[in-house]
């Protein structure tokens, strides 16, 4: 509720108001199945600001969760990148490696138990086959030969000798105890090793994750993670409208260029288990002088086919655009919040259809059928009408709602300042 009330995706309890994306779903959860059995995916969610973009991603971050697979999200930032000169890019690997989840660790930092839990199935399944005792001789050796399975299933890829060697190296931290062994193999694998001299010191190994490999090592992860029995991983990246306003041109076309890779990449079958979904405004995709548009190899990739028209969509072509929510649907999430907000704070007495009806016209009145189709400002101001009603139970809904100072809250798009333009972000 504390979310919802400042304009913020919660991480938990999406599917309680989640009204009006059936179609999105369903394709994307199609991407899962076919993740699953060892394919890629690459999927742009395109919407207008407060459109529900982040939404879907956490939508689609918690069914991936539940359905077994490891997620990692990170929102795009001017610190955060896909390729820069002062290691952008190694700051979004980073921060998509703390941001590791499952569904028994959902709120992030699993790498750790990952590992641990691979580890200790890997001992479950010795002591069962061979009848013997971790403290008995040779079992730590029939250990060790169940993880080189995996690791040399690795091998074959760009920088998977390295990559299982760190694995093996947490692995012999493990069986002997060594906390500084098994932590310097986790922060190589989160990329904190700054030097090749601390990493080979640390662990015997020559190369260090950077700007231009860490995307090899999320392949690499991917991989792993289904050899150790996930289905594979899932990877959100949100507010790509970041790169979209680098005013660096260069810059901005090697972010745009380090995307293409990990597009074809998917498209091409070069990446197996790894679905990688990108979270964008319009102007991000369609822009012709910086967005995706701008770069002929973007456009041919990406633009609609001829055959798309209005009123229909096509779920399985690499752009998803969100569709306003219709009125219906938007009476159904007015719903939703009332039931939830009367289950948190206890309270039976809920606003009757017609109220909810009410609400959504005095919005529709004040700001304009167009801007409604972003939810989240109206989802912010019903949240706070339901506070208010809460907290002061002398005042009316028909009051409340109906007082000449009640202005919704305007949305982004609809302020002076375009915030995609060119000097959105220009200060002195």
């Amino acid at each position: 509720m504390n979310a919802l009330s400042a304009g913020v995706v919660p991480r938990i309890g999406l599917e309680h108001i989640a009204v009006g994306r059936e179609k999105e779903i369903a394709a994307l959860s199609q991407d899962l199945e076919n993740i699953a059995e060892g394919g890629a995916g690459f999927r742009f969610i395109i919407g207008r600001y407060g459109s529900g973009k982040s939404f879907m991603l956490q939508l689609i971050r918690n069914l991936a969760m539940e359905q077994g697979f490891v997620v990692a999200d990170v929102d795009l930032s001017p610190e955060r990148r896909l390729a820069g000169s002062n290691s952008q890019g190694m700051a979004t690997y980073r921060e998509l490696m703390s941001n590791l989840a499952t569904r028994t660790n959902p709120s992030g930092g699993a790498i750790a138990l990952i590992l641990e839990k691979w580890i200790s199935g890997i001992l479950s399944q010795v002591a069962q086959a061979t009848g013997k005792r971790p403290d008995d001789e040779g079992f730590d050796d029939q250990v060790e030969l169940k993880i080189r399975e995996v690791v040399d299933d690795l091998e074959g890829l760009v920088h998977g000798f390295d990559f299982g060697s760190v694995i093996i190296a947490y692995w012999r931290g493990y069986r002997e105890d060594n906390e500084e062994k098994k932590d310097a193999a986790l922060r190589w694998l989160r990329g904190e090793f700054a030097t090749k001299t601390g990493a080979k010191s640390a662990l015997g190994v020559r190369v260090i994750i950077n700007d231009d490999t860490w995307y090899d090592y999320i392949k690499l992860f991917a991989k792993f993670a289904s050899d150790i029995g996930y289905k594979g991983l899932l990877v959100l990246l949100d507010e790509a409208v970041h790169l979209y306003k680098i005013t660096h041109a260069g810059s901005r076309h090697n972010n745009y260029d380090k995307l293409l890779a990990m597009f074809n990449d998917s498209m091409q079958g070069k990446a197996e288990y790894l679905s990688i979904i990108v979270g964008g405004t319009p102007q991000f995709l369609e822009d012709k002088r910086r967005g995706l548009h701008s770069e002929e190899a973007w456009r041919t990739r990406l633009v609609k086919s001829r055959f798309v028209k209005d009123g229909l969509q096509d779920t399985s072509s690499p752009v998803i655009q969100l569709e306003a929510l219709t009125s219906k649907e938007l009476s159904q999430l007015l719903q939703r919040l009332v039931q939830v907000h009367a289950t948190h704070y206890k309270y039976k007495k809920v606003l009757s259809a017609k109220e909810l009806e009410e609400f959504k016209q005095e919005v529709v009145n004040r700001l304009g059928a167009d801007t409604l189709s972003t939810p989240r400002e109206v989802v912010r101001d019903f949240i706070g009408v339901l506070n208010i009603l809460q907290q002061n139970p002398q005042v009316t809904f028909t009051e409340l709602v109906r007082d000449t100072n009640f202005q919704p809250t305007p949305t982004e798009e609809n302020t002076s300042m375009d915030k995609d333009s060119e000097f959105a972000e220009f200060t002195l």
